[in-house]
């Protein structure tokens, strides 16, 4: 039997796949589940805390929607099993739910708990139980969406930063430590998205290269993961600014300490 995940010169292919999606009531994961739907995934699982929104997103795909608050262990781990005994192993896991909060260091901790729970921890639950199943059997694909926000910075938001780093630290770890067994792994790291998480901020903060559709990322994601590339940059201008970190870091921070000074100025 041909092994999709580990044959060089075939790439992973979205069609017959089990597919599930956490944030998939709205936004980007509710994109991500159309379009793999279009492109004629087997059963695609719509998890969110939002069981309503989720349900009308798989019913338009014909998927499942399960409610999930992936902030709890108990509830990322129960999501997993339910899918793999009922449904069918999965193919393709991705780890989208996420939030933002403002502020800086003098957010309280319970606050920056939950954010790490979100960001960060159920990326890490997700993949405690799934690769083990994954390399197992052979090979899996695992994208978590993190955040242009992840490989730069974000003015105005200590936590988001802090958690969108760990995410992009925590895939490349993933992809480094188990690609040789079969694992592929994806980080989708956009700046703003038309989607309700930028709703209550000032998108100055999060869209100095213009907001894009939460559908054009999913199109993105598409050709990404038919290619199996690691980092997915709907912007494509972050490669550039990432290049520009690394190379001189003392005039990366000039910089973006001059867009904050102009975006309190502009605040009054």
């Amino acid at each position: 039997m041909i092994n999709l995940f580990k044959q060089d010169k075939i790439k992973m292919q979205l069609q017959d796949k089990i597919i599930v999606i956490t944030g998939g009531a709205s936004g980007i994961g509710a994109a991500m589940a159309r379009r793999f739907g279009a492109e004629g995934a087997k059963k695609i699982i719509c998890a969110d805390r939002d069981l309503a929104g989720a349900q009308a997103v798989a019913d338009e795909v014909g998927g499942v929607a399960i409610k999930t608050d992936v902030s709890s262990a108990t509830d990322i781990s129960d999501l997993i099993e339910t899918v793999e005994n009922d449904i069918g192993p999965i193919d393709l896991f991705v780890s989208n739910a996420g939030i933002i909060t403002i502020g800086g260091a003098e957010v309280d901790d319970e606050i920056w708990q939950n954010i790490w729970d979100i960001n960060v921890l159920a990326h890490i639950r997700a993949a405690r139980i799934l690769v083990p199943k994954m390399v197992g059997r052979g090979g899996g694909y695992l994208l978590n969406t993190a955040s242009a926000a992840g490989l730069l910075a974000q003015i105005g938001s200590a936590p988001y930063s802090v958690t969108k780093h760990a995410a992009v630290s925590f895939a490349e770890w993933l992809a480094i430590t188990h690609g040789a067994e079969g694992l592929k792994v994806s980080v989708l790291c956009p700046q703003g998205v038309d989607t309700p998480m930028i709703a209550g901020v000032d998108t100055s903060t999060v869209a100095k290269d213009g907001i894009i559709s939460a559908e054009g990322v999913a199109d993105i994601c598409v050709e990404a993961i038919g290619d199996e590339r690691f980092l997915i940059l709907p912007h494509p201008k972050v490669g550039d600014y990432i290049k520009q970190k690394g190379a001189d870091p003392e005039r990366w921070i000039s910089g973006m300490q001059r867009w904050q000074a102009m975006l309190n100025e502009e605040a009054g």
